[in-house]
């Protein structure tokens, strides 16, 4: 935790990575397991890492997983369970997951238009809501920033449920992300790499450092 601040590093893809980000202060440590993402990992990959990797909370990230596949992640050691949808899918599949993994471990990450709040049919499903930028062809991964304002507005409207920020965020921009949607829980991915999958250690440091500077100008 960054002073009060809970952070997930996600697109984890090797142990010197995943090691670096613990150092660094990350609370949550995310693996894509979407084969789309160019930070996609196998599960056999993880399941070879797992025992090596830090004592540190572990999210298994997917898009619309199958039972078959929810069923196999959660077999694997994971703290919880990063799911992104479309926001009009079925409600029994949302309900399906949430049975699987259990409300308290569940992530939903609906993918929501400019002009669409968060559907109150999902709000019994899970514990943590992650809103990722928008975009019409993909599921998060965009690097581009989201709507900072509309994360507030969620937050404020619903404040019993845990609000995680993603999307775009950067060394440069996490102090105005903190500011503007007054998140307490951020998911860093992108911003922090020199390639795909691959975290920079520098880059991740600023972050950090960024982070504690907002945090201390807003408390000063």
């Amino acid at each position: 935790m960054i002073d009060g601040i809970r952070l997930k590093v996600c697109g984890l893809t090797s142990l010197a990575d995943a090691a670096f980000a613990d150092r660094c202060g990350a609370d949550y440590l995310g693996f894509i397991f979407f084969a789309k993402s160019p930070r996609h990992i196998a599960l056999e990959t993880f399941r070879a890492m797992a025992a090596r990797l830090p004592e540190r909370k572990k999210v298994a990230v997917m898009v619309e997983p199958t039972p078959v596949e929810l069923t196999a992640l959660t077999m694997a050691g994971f703290d919880f369970f990063q799911i992104h949808f479309r926001h009009d899918l079925a409600q029994s599949t949302v309900a399906g997951w949430s049975e699987t993994v259990g409300v308290d471990r569940l992530w939903l990450a609906p993918k929501l238009p400019p002009d669409v709040d968060l559907p109150a049919p999902l709000l019994p499903q899970a514990k943590h809501f992650l809103l990722d930028t928008f975009h019409a062809d993909k599921f998060g991964g965009t690097g581009a920033t989201g709507d900072w304002a509309k994360f507030a507005r969620q937050q404020q409207a619903h404040p019993g449920k845990t609000w995680i920020l993603s999307g775009g965020l950067n060394p440069d921009n996490i102090g105005e992300a903190l500011r503007a949607s007054g998140a307490r829980f951020v998911d860093v991915n992108s911003g922090v790499e020199s390639a795909p999958g691959v975290k920079d250690q520098e880059k991740l440091k600023q972050f950090v450092v960024a982070m504690h500077k907002a945090r201390v100008e807003t408390t000063a």
